[in-house]
């Protein structure tokens, strides 16, 4: 099996693809998401999309050949001791996957947040619109701001040592600083040697503060170059951490079609997941102009967000029994579909994108994925 360009496709490229699609960042930090059994190295020919990995959807992915299953929930969640084919839990499956060659990949909070993921699937089938994450995530590689101050004199010579040892780049553009003049002051001991001044009296120097972005990668070598092309013998600086900017989110809130109700969202929503389950909270008649939807077990937690507190109703997967309480409490609405209902129909958009990313793989979506509750 090859891919675009006549290259093989490995367990890798597909890990990657999923990586592209839902980026592990935007995962909870309790999760565990990504490639978690597989040699990335192994050739992909097949790959089977499920919710749940169950002993009957592994039988599935042997039977079917697949040397990938990408199971939105991870069937190593916990961390494990010993990984036997005799467990009673996940374990088994886990360690028969292995036995057979098939590669786990799990996207789980990550394909939560990302867009075009679980969420934003289920805004769309609420036909939302104006929609947006009620809880915001920081994404991306870590930055410092570095500042220091220096000598005008002498003020090109360290901003150049240290853009040439990658600070100052600010997406396209290299050698962004930030520069303000002052005026230092130091008084030098017995033991030192100062470069500009003499010590054993308070001196006061004319000085720019510098400032520029340094990626984490690069900051020991942005901080070598400073020292070394500082006149100074001591010279100050200051390191900030930047926390990057936000971009993806937990849930989504939207605006609902005009004369929408309780009774007829829940009745759409019915139909397009065929969810056997659902139940909603509040009066069926109830108008409603804006949602919050989270897949899964979002509960009152939207609720307690700012973003989400003017909701109308709650679109989830399941609800308890006491945060149902608060929502009528709070003079709310809820839709609960059941979980695996609410997270379901995100597998088949997903195994298009996975599609048009990897080329010429077999992307399947399990039937024997099921939800644990029947209706009796």
């Amino acid at each position: 099996m090859t891919a675009k360009g006549g290259k093989r496709v490995t367990v890798g490229a597909v890990a990657a693809a999923m990586d592209r699609i839902a980026p592990p960042a935007l995962a909870q930090s309790w999760d565990n998401v990504g490639l978690l059994v597989g040699d990335r190295r192994a050739v992909c020919r097949r790959v089977l999309l499920c919710i749940d990995l169950t002993p009957a959807v592994l039988r599935e992915a042997v039977a079917s050949r697949c040397e990938m299953i990408m199971s939105y929930h991870p069937p190593l969640f916990k961390p494990v001791k010993r990984i036997v084919a005799d467990s009673d839990g996940t374990e088994a499956i886990v360690h028969e996957a292995i036995r057979r060659g098939i590669a786990i990949y799990s996207p789980h909070t990550a394909l939560d947040a990302a867009e075009g993921g679980v969420n934003d699937v289920l805004a769309g089938l609420c036909g939302l619109t104006d929609v947006g994450p009620f809880e915001y995530v920081s994404v991306g590689r870590r930055e410092y701001k570095v500042v220091t101050f220096v000598p005008f004199a002498q003020l090109e010579e360290v901003a150049a040592a240290m853009f040439a040892a990658g600070a100052g780049r600010i997406g396209d553009y290299e050698q962004c600083s930030y520069r303000l003049r002052g005026e230092g002051t130091f008084f030098g001991t017995e033991s030192t040697n100062p470069q500009v001044g003499r010590k054993g009296r308070l001196e006061r120097v004319a000085e720019t503060r510098i400032e520029m972005i340094a990626p984490e990668r690069c900051l020991p070598e942005v901080i070598a170059a400073l020292r070394h092309a500082h006149p100074y013998e001591e010279p100050a600086f200051d390191i900030y951490p930047l926390t990057p900017e936000p971009t993806g989110g937990i849930g989504r809130v939207g605006t609902l079609p005009k004369g929408t109700t309780l009774a007829g969202l829940a009745k759409s929503l019915k139909r397009a997941t065929r969810s056997r389950v659902l139940m909603t909270v509040g009066e069926r008649n109830t108008k409603l102009r804006r949602a919050a939807v989270c897949g899964g077990s979002a509960g009152r937690m939207p609720l307690e967000m700012p973003r989400a507190s003017a909701c109308d109703v709650i679109v989830t997967g399941e609800i308890r029994h006491h945060d149902a309480l608060s929502i009528l409490r709070a003079g709310k609405t809820a839709i609960a579909l059941g979980h695996w209902e609410s997270e379901r129909p995100v597998l088949a958009p997903l195994g298009k994108r996975l599609k048009k990313l990897v080329g010429s793989i077999d992307i399947r979506m399990s039937r024997k994925d099921a939800p644990p509750f029947q209706t009796a």
